[in-house]
């Protein structure tokens, strides 16, 4: 898209000269004004004239800060952005819209959503943007009606502006939050367990909503700093049935590593007395070994021990 903002290159003055001059005229205006209380009208009017003069003037004084802009306009035709941090004096005819440069944050409240598979899902974001292109921002969209419409007041201070484009970046946020978030699973299924999902997957995730949010916001003229996804559950609806779902998961890994463990450790039992030629066992033997050995490892329960007074074949 073209690129429409430009620097604006009409006349500005040092503001604290063209301040010495108003005050010069102003003094000017009301010693003729005196001065023709006692001798002549026309002089009064010259008086008068200059302080009419002097108001028109004092119009265009014009201050800066750091991270800010002023949008300039002549008559509705846009003659550039001005933003040279300090105190100057423009044509007063020029009308300016001061918009701020600075990083702002949103912290959007969770939404629910479907996730690729279809549970209900909360999700929240943190997002950080800041304005980039001023041309876009006050011409590209109607961000300031659609604030009006949602009872926000847009007047020309800088705070009731930028309210006006927190409204539209928390809208496109939320429709750009519920686009990433389908196109992933809350957590891995049985069924594929590498694909990637909203629980484990941050960093590829948060790259892939910043890119989103980059695209939506790229017309407004709003550049995305950082996003992050910060909360993430399952709607109330299904979180206890998804609980115990993933209790029961983890019970069955853990359960798979204890038994994985115990065979190990049966087997390694069995080849060290075979090795180190302690006793020779027989199929039958070693098979109660291992069944012993299996249920004592395997247990939940301390296992008691029971002393054996006869022979391994009693």
């Amino acid at each position: 898209m073209e690129n429409k903002e430009f620097t604006f290159k009409g006349m500005k003055v040092n503001g604290f000269v063209m301040l010495f001059v108003f005050l010069a005229i102003f003094a000017l205006g009301v010693f003729l004004i005196s001065a023709g209380v006692d001798s002549s009208d026309g002089l009064i009017g010259a008086g008068v004239s200059l302080c009419v003069a002097d108001l028109i003037l004092l119009m265009g004084f014009v201050q800066v800060e750091p991270n800010e802009a002023r949008v300039m306009m002549f008559f509705g035709k846009y003659r550039g952005t001005f933003s040279e941090v300090g105190f100057y004096w423009v044509n007063p005819f020029i009308s300016t819209k001061k918009l701020s440069l600075r990083a702002r944050n949103l912290n959007a409240e969770p939404i629910k959503v479907n996730d690729k598979i279809g549970n209900p899902v909360m999700i929240g974001l943190v997002l950080v943007w800041k304005l980039k292109d001023t041309y876009k921002a006050m011409f590209e969209i109607d961000s300031q009606t659609m604030a009006q419409g949602l009872g926000i007041s847009v007047g020309k201070d800088v705070s009731s502006i930028m309210r006006a484009f927190e409204n539209f970046v928390m809208i496109q946020s939320e429709a750009a939050l519920r686009q990433v978030a389908g196109q992933y699973a809350y957590d891995n299924n049985e069924s594929n367990q590498e694909e990637l999902t909203l629980r484990d997957g941050d960093e590829s995730i948060n790259k892939e909503l910043e890119m989103k949010l980059a695209e939506r916001l790229e017309m407004a003229g709003i550049e995305i700093v950082e996003a992050r996804i910060n909360y993430l559950a399952y709607a109330p609806e299904i979180a206890a049935v998804m609980l115990r779902r993933q209790q029961a998961s983890a019970v069955i890994m853990a359960r798979e590593k204890i038994v994985e463990g115990a065979v190990s450790m049966v087997k390694m039992a069995i080849d060290r007395l075979s090795s180190d030629g302690v006793i020779d066992l027989d199929d039958d033997k070693k098979a109660a070994m291992v069944s012993n050995l299996m249920v004592v490892l395997c247990g939940d329960d301390t296992a008691q021990p029971v002393v054996n007074t006869g022979t391994l074949n009693m």
